[in-house]
C-alpha cells in the first residue's frame, strides 16, 4: 500500500496517524494548533472524522439512546448529545485541509456514511478510514473502494469470520490499497484486551498489511505494536489532556507524540533478522570477552595450575573451553603474569 508516494509496509518505518477526532473541542482555532502540533511532533498525517450527529443517530431521549455503562467516559450523555458535541463542523474542512498542505503533512478522514464522501471528495481528501462501528457498512466501503483510493480499515467489535468477509469483499473488487487495523473499541482500552499477537496473526493468515489503531494510555502499546509487524499506528491526539476534550483520557500530548514517532522508528529498526554471530557494531568489543592468561609467573617445566593462569579480559589469549585440558600440563617456556596464554607455550 501506499499513501502518496510513502510506501506503508513492514519495509518502512510505521506511519504515524495523530487523530483529532474530537478533541477540537469547537474550536477552529484549536484545530488548526493540533495540525501544526502534530507536523512539529513529526508524525506523517492528521486524521479527522466527517459526519453529522444525524448520519449516525435519532435525536431522541428513549433509554436506546442513553449511554448507560457507568464505566463509560460518556455515562449519561444520549448519542445525538455526544455526536453534536463531537462533531467537527463541515464548514471548517476546508481550513483543515489548507492547514495540512501548508504544513506538508497528510490529511484524511473518516466519513460515518455516503454524504460525508461526497462532501470530503470534493475537498480532494486523499484517502480514507472505516472506523469499527462502520466496517460492516458495505455501502459505504463499496462506495469507498469505487473511488479507488487507499482505504484504512478498523477492526474494533469484529469477529475473525467478519473479517474475513471484509477482506474478500476487497479481493472479489481486485482491491489492494488497504491495511487492517487492530483495534480495540473501549475507550481507555485496556492493555490486557489489546491482544496485539492479533497483528502478527492476521498478517500471515491473510498476508496483508496490518497497523493498530490504539485507545490505551500511553504510548507503550503502540511502540510495542511494532515488534508484531504494525505497519501503521493511529493514537488520539490533543494539546493538553486538561483541557477537557471528549477523548482527552486515551489521548496523547504533543511531547508523547513525539516520543511515539522517535521510539517506534527505534523498534522498527531493532526488528532486524534472524542472524546469530558478531554484528558490525560489536566487532570493536570482541577483544573484551574472556580468555586463559597468565595469573602468576611460570618456569619453565613448570604445572599449569588454579593459581597462576586464570579465565580473565580481554580475549587474547586461549580459549577458556581449553582451560580444564591445559591444567596439569607443563610450560614449554617461562612465562610471565599478565600475558595470554598461546598454545605453543604449552609442552605437548
Amino acid at each position: 500500500m501506499k499513501i502518496g508516494k510513502r510506501e506503508i509496509s513492514e519495509r518502512k518505518p510505521p506511519f504515524i496517524v495523530a487523530e483529532i477526532s474530537a478533541n477540537h473541542n469547537n474550536s477552529l482555532n484549536r484545530t488548526l494548533k493540533l495540525i501544526d502540533a502534530a507536523k512539529n511532533a513529526g508524525a506523517d498525517a492528521i486524521k479527522i472524522q466527517t459526519y453529522k450527529p444525524d448520519t449516525i443517530t435519532l435525536k431522541s431521549k428513549k433509554k436506546d439512546f442513553l449511554i448507560n455503562n457507568k464505566k463509560s467516559l460518556w455515562f449519561g450523555k444520549y448519542l445525538y448529545e455526544l455526536y453534536s458535541k463531537g462533531s467537527l463542523p463541515w464548514e471548517w474542512h476546508k481550513a483543515v485541509f489548507e492547514r495540512a498542505k501548508k504544513n506538508k503533512i497528510t490529511c484524511f478522514s473518516t466519513p460515518f456514511d455516503e454524504t460525508a464522501v461526497n462532501f470530503l471528495e470534493k475537498l480532494k481528501c486523499p484517502l480514507y478510514k472505516v472506523a469499527s462501528f462502520e466496517n460492516n457498512h458495505v455501502p459505504l466501503i463499496e462506495k469507498l473502494i469505487s473511488l479507488k483510493k487507499p482505504i484504512i480499515i478498523s477492526t474494533g467489535l469484529t469477529r475473525l469470520n467478519d473479517i474475513k468477509f471484509i477482506i474478500e469483499n476487497f479481493k472479489k473488487k481486485k482491491f489492494k490499497n488497504f491495511v487492517l487495523l487492530k483495534c480495540t473499541s473501549s475507550y481507555p482500552a485496556p492493555e490486557e484486551d489489546t491482544n496485539l499477537k492479533c497483528i502478527e496473526d492476521l498478517r500471515k493468515r491473510f498476508k496483508i498489511n496490518v497497523g493498530l489503531s490504539d485507545h490505551t494510555e500511553g504510548i507503550g502499546v503502540a511502540i510495542a505494536s511494532v515488534m508484531f509487524g504494525s505497519v501503521l499506528i493511529e493514537k488520539h491526539f490533543t494539546l493538553d489532556k486538561k483541557d477537557g476534550g471528549l477523548d482527552d483520557s486515551f489521548s496523547i500530548n504533543p511531547k508523547e507524540l513525539k516520543e511515539l514517532v522517535v521510539e517506534t522508528k527505534r523498534a522498527w529498526k531493532s526488528k532486524g533478522k534472524v542472524y546469530y554471530g558478531i554484528s558490525k557494531s560489536e566487532r570493536a568489543s570482541i577483544i573484551f570477552k574472556r580468555s586463559i592468561y597468565i595469573s602468576k609467573n611460570i618456569k619453565k617445566n613448570e604445572l599449569f595450575t588454579k593459581k597462576n593462569i586464570k579465565v580473565v579480559r580481554p580475549n587474547l589469549g586461549l580459549h577458556p573451553k581449553y582451560f580444564n585440558q591445559v591444567l596439569g600440563k607443563k610450560a614449554k617456556k617461562n612465562l610471565f603474569r599478565a600475558n595470554p596464554l598461546k598454545i605453543e607455550d604449552i609442552l605437548k
